[in-house]
């Protein structure tokens, strides 16, 4: 049964993409780790900042989920210490997977935020920064889908899912911000009369104020 996330001793994604990894294999050294994410492209999936992979690492030590397998001597080379994934770790890595799959989170994303707040700006003026993310998102949606195209070429479709759905989702946005752009512009967009009204005279529609009004004689 999977872990409630908020009670997870570790909570940064970076920790479950070391302990997948170390799954895979015997013993890998830190640096060793960075240049495998590096090389699968796990950057454009996952928040890395490589340089606190050490601490990390160590973060996993302190907690049982990773041990020390191996520290190698070369010479006069600094040492190089392997990790290995514990028991416990591998129980925490599979309950984690389990949990982000299966239970929706809501992330709060930056865009949704500034639609909750969109009546600040006038209409037209959202009308032209919709076109400037339509365009942005389009472009992002070929760049994503030639090269979801040609490593499909040489790459089993399991190893290249993220990369499909980040296609998937900045297709979806996109129909969705056409649609909503156009609501806008034909006047078919609940509420867009008053929202005209708004930044035309400066004065709120009066059938805002009674929503408030209404929503405080619930309270």
């Amino acid at each position: 049964m999977a872990v409630a996330t908020g009670r997870r001793k570790l909570r940064n994604p970076l920790a479950l993409a070391v302990m997948v990894l170390l799954s895979e294999r015997a013993a890998m050294h830190p640096y060793e780790i960075a240049q495998t994410l590096r090389r699968r492209g796990k950057e454009y999936s996952i928040k890395i900042n490589y340089g606190s992979l050490y601490t990390v690492v160590q973060n996993l030590e302190k907690h049982g989920f990773v041990e020390v397998a191996e520290v190698q001597r070369q010479g006069n080379r600094p040492e190089r210490t392997l990790y290995a994934l514990t028991a416990a770790g591998r129980e925490e890595m599979a309950d984690w997977m389990a949990d982000i799959i299966s239970v929706p989170v809501h992330e709060f994303p930056i865009f949704e935020t500034a639609l909750s707040l969109l009546g600040v700006l006038p209409p037209d003026e959202v009308m032209e920064l919709l076109d400037q993310r339509l365009s942005t998102l389009e472009v992002r949606a070929a760049a994503t889908r030639a090269v979801l195209g040609k490593l499909s070429e040489t790459l089993p479709r399991i190893f290249l899912v993220e990369t499909e759905y980040q296609l998937h989702m900045t297709e979806a946005e996109t129909e969705w911000v056409r649609g909503f752009r156009k609501e806008i512009a034909d006047g078919t967009l609940s509420g867009v009369a008053g929202w005209r009204q708004w930044h035309a005279t400066g004065e709120v529609p009066a059938e805002w104020r009674e929503l408030e009004d209404e929503d405080h004689s619930r309270e």
